[in-house]
């Protein structure tokens, strides 16, 4: 198997099959918070409930193009762009249409390929640095899409009981689109989400997380925090809700960790 190129252009599916562990909300506070550190990035918001979109503030009105439009081929990504309130991050958004997607596909030629394909021109010569896949909780042509698209899965993991046995699935979900349809496929790494510093059951968690998997684990681990729920309702990433929360300040060292671990991967690389 040939090595594959590097690209300067890395693209990152946020997924977790298992719901309400954060991620959808680190999507968009890694977004933002990889903006505020200087890098473009394109945040695509791949479920059709469309938290992605709402929580940046993007209104039904500035969704005139969608994701469902790139996958049916009706317009460039690009194009479906939308500008965000934030220097340096876009969005292209979703609504409900996006749920008809799979049905639509039916058996279409290159049906799990369509976010590749149409990622091809951003990563030829696109203004991004980062492309950042919002995953449904589910795997469905989605996920699929986006995880055939990516170069790697970027895993909020929620630090509570079930958490090991939702990554299980997740890992396996990986393995078998590489085997069949994307195999550089990698985990990028684990960030511990929800962590209550006063709950041993976090602590546990954590423990077991990062003896499994190790380096892949983040040190950056987000807390709970009630400014990071309240932003959402605002239409805005926590960073602009409230700069100095807890929530905030994590988020930006899990930034920072993101970037320094990709060039450290770049130079190793080269």
């Amino acid at each position: 198997m040939s090595a594959k190129p590097l690209q300067a252009l890395r693209v990152l599916a946020i997924a977790n099959q298992k719901g309400g562990v954060g991620k959808t909300t680190t999507a968009i506070n890694l977004g933002t918070a990889l903006a505020a550190c200087g890098e473009r990035v394109l945040l695509i918001d791949a479920d059709p409930q469309g938290n992605c979109s709402t929580g940046l503030g993007i209104t039904r009105q500035q969704r005139r193009t969608t994701l469902y439009d790139v996958l049916m081929g009706e317009s460039p990504v690009i194009d479906a762009a939308v500008a965000t309130s934030l220097p340096g991050l876009d969005v292209v958004p979703a609504d409900a249409d996006l749920s008809g997607v799979e049905l639509e596909l039916g058996q279409a030629a290159r049906r799990s390929y369509r976010l590749r394909d149409a990622l091809e021109p951003l990563r030829a010569n696109g203004p991004y640095t980062y492309v950042l896949i919002d995953c449904p909780p589910s795997l469905n042509v989605l996920t699929v899409n986006a995880m055939t698209a990516a170069d790697a899965v970027f895993v909020p993991l929620q630090c509570e009981f079930f958490a090991l046995e939702g990554l299980t699935q997740l890992v396996r979900t990986i393995e078998r689109v590489r085997g069949s349809l994307n195999p550089h496929l990698e985990i990028q790494g684990v960030v511990l989400t929800m962590y209550d510093k006063r709950n041993s059951l976090s602590e546990q968690v954590a423990k077991d997380v990062r003896a499994h998997f190790g380096d892949k684990v983040y040190d950056a681990v987000i807390p709970r925090n009630v400014r990071v729920s309240e932003a959402p309702s605002f239409g805005k990433p926590v960073l602009l809700y409230d700069l100095k929360c807890a929530g905030s300040q994590a988020y930006l060292k899990l930034a920072r960790e993101v970037i320094s671990r990709e060039r450290a991967r770049l130079s190793h690389a080269a």
